[in-house]
């Protein structure tokens, strides 16, 4: 296997030596989490680590199946085929990361299907092709439960499909170290970001719909590190982006103010 450079991550527990077995198993993972918490940064991660290409997929209400397979199209030759990204990660035995799987049309599970079970098959109607993935071809989903609704939950039929794991934020001694690590930011100053982190974390489900990420958090630290105002750049990377509305901004900047008074 090829770890040359993988990109930087701190594990929370034993999420690397599950991975690796789910991989040499051939068996599909499924990643729960929330926003900015580091489940795109961990599939980067792995993918390097393993030496395996990856192919990630932004997930949206108008992906459908062809998006993921390929489609014909239309050249000065005539017709062509095109392959999609799933399709491309089977032909390579590379690692396909569906990110946030749910918000893609349901015609998707129709295709992910026969490659989350023995089969471990593509098959593609429009070319008449059925592809069997190799053995280092690896499916990965991740989603975030907490945000998504009833309509847009992952049956129980699919979940049952793939190896589970949780991500969570960071505890505050590990989130300081990644902090310092992903932007040189001081430890002083880190262990302020995180602080903050959690303050404005405990208005999740209250007045924020999304808790302050770790991704945030590297935001903010990459903006002081560069010489910005700490009160500013904690405005413009971590409350601007979790509420439109002005009563609750107006609360998350006399948070930020307390934490940071002198700027």
């Amino acid at each position: 296997m090829n770890s040359t450079n993988p990109p930087f991550y701190l594990p929370q527990g034993n999420e690397i030596s599950l991975f690796e077995h789910a991989w040499q198993n051939q068996l599909p993972v499924m990643i729960k989490g929330p926003t900015g918490c580091g489940k795109t940064r961990f599939i980067e991660h792995m993918a390097a680590r393993l030496g395996r290409p990856l192919h990630t997929v932004s997930c949206h209400d108008d992906l459908t199946a062809a998006d993921l397979v390929g489609r014909h199209l239309i050249g000065d030759s005539g017709t062509f085929w095109v392959d999609g990204p799933l399709t491309r990660a089977v032909r390579e035995g590379a690692i396909c990361y569906l990110d946030e799987v749910v918000e893609a049309r349901k015609d998707t599970t129709v295709v992910i299907h026969p490659l989350t079970d023995d089969r471990r098959i593509l098959p593609i109607e429009r070319t008449g092709e059925t592809l069997k993935a190799p053995p280092e071809f690896m499916l990965v989903v991740s989603y975030n439960p907490g945000y998504q609704n009833l309509l847009k939950g992952m049956k129980p039929s699919t979940r049952q499909r793939f190896v589970g794991m949780s991500f969570h934020f960071p505890d505050a001694e590990l989130e300081q170290r990644i902090l310092v690590e992903e932007t040189g930011i001081r430890e002083k100053q880190a262990a302020a970001l995180v602080k903050l982190a959690e303050s404005l974390r405990v208005l999740k489900d209250h007045d924020l719909e999304e808790a302050a990420s770790t991704r945030l958090l590297i935001y903010a630290a990459r903006l002081i590190n560069s010489g910005m105002d700490s009160a500013e750049a904690c405005l413009a990377a971590m409350a601007e982006p979790l509420t439109d509305d002005e009563e609750t901004l107006r609360a998350l900047t006399e948070i930020i103010t307390i934490s940071f008074p002198g700027g």
